[in-house]
């Protein structure tokens, strides 16, 4: 169960954000080179999210938005690291 839950964890994120690429216009207009999303969607999918909706919402990243920007760094790596420090019990 432990295991079900880890994948789910990792792969709600990159669920989404293809399921936004397919049916919406998401991140079409924000993102004009392609090498952003790709690595945001291997690397840091929830944090590619969050930035894309910031971007959207407001046009510009301000002190509030920095706050909700690295809390989707740490939820993104924390996700990453958990996997790696129980694999080295």
């Amino acid at each position: 169960m432990p295991c079900l839950l880890a994948i789910l964890a990792l792969a709600f994120p990159r669920v989404a954000i293809v399921l936004l690429w397919l049916f919406s216009n998401f991140f079409g207009v924000l993102h004009s080179n392609i090498l952003l999303p790709i690595l945001g969607f291997l690397f840091l999918p929830l944090t590619l999210i969050v930035y894309t909706f910031l971007l959207r919402s407001n046009g510009q990243i301000g002190p509030l938005q920095l706050v909700f920007l690295f809390i989707a760094v740490v939820l993104d790596l924390g996700l990453v690291g958990g996997g790696a420090m129980r694999g080295r019990r």
